[in-house]
């Protein structure tokens, strides 16, 4: 396990989504308390099984529900498999953009302290790299603006800027580049050459030419929950031609 960052052993999750536009919420069990609940089952992930090197840049891709989110989630602590398990071997700092968790209510200066001192960087680390955290999400203009005033990009950009300051070794990713323009995502891939080979990089994105310049290794995952991992133009190439 020392030579890996992450193993993933035999993994599996199914959930339960709810029939007949009930929800499975408190308000509609007191207002229907005998009304049978009806499920089905939707399997996200299926036995799967890899592992990835210290410093190694993993890509996972695969069409909308095959379980890529699920997995990132997974790896980050947010959801807890059904079967098998999943070890970490260093600090992680998952980037998930449903997950951003600014206080709407708070400027963008002061959800970077909170999010930041979160996250693990102390005050001082924060006084330093204010400047450079507006700068590289293209926000210095909005820094006092509260961040319910955000646009969804603008929210991931700054949330992004802020994870890649704290010392961490293993980062997880999912989608970052969908939401900047030319010039964020340029900044974007700058920082994956300047980490190349220091982080472990676990990637999640439809970009298909960042994934083939960038990965050491790619796992594709299937909509029959069957998965392949191999070099990035291997995968890449096969992925394609499914389109």
């Amino acid at each position: 396990m020392e030579e890996y960052a992450i193993s993933v052993k035999n993994v599996s999750k199914t959930f339960k989504i709810p029939l007949n536009g009930h929800a499975n919420t408190l308000q509609e069990r007191f207002i229907n308390p005998f009304r049978k609940k009806e499920f089905r089952e939707f399997q996200a992930l299926r036995d799967l099984s890899f592992d990835i090197r210290k410093g190694e840049f993993f890509s996972v891709i695969g069409s909308n529900g095959t379980g890529k989110s699920t997995l990132l989630k997974i790896v980050s602590g947010i959801y807890v498999p059904d079967q098998g398990a999943v070890k970490i071997n260093g600090k992680l700092v998952p980037f998930l953009e449903l997950g951003v968790g600014f206080n709407p209510e708070l400027t963008a200066k002061e959800n970077v302290y909170l999010n930041g001192t979160i996250l693990g960087l102390t005050k001082a680390e924060l006084n330093e790299y204010i400047d450079e955290i507006f700068h590289f999400a293209e926000l210095k203009d909005f820094a006092n603006v509260p961040t319910k005033n955000f646009s969804s990009g603008m929210a991931v950009r700054l949330a992004f800027s802020i994870a890649i300051k704290v010392k961490s070794d293993i980062l997880v990713l999912d989608e970052v580049l969908a939401v900047g323009d030319g010039e964020f995502q340029k900044k974007c891939y700058e920082y994956f050459d300047n980490m190349k080979g220091k982080k472990s990089i676990l990637y999640v994105s439809h970009a298909l030419n960042s994934v083939n310049k960038y990965s050491d290794r790619v796992l594709w995952l299937k909509e029959d929950r069957s998965y392949e991992i191999g070099s990035p133009k291997e995968i890449v190439d096969r992925y394609s031609k499914t389109f």
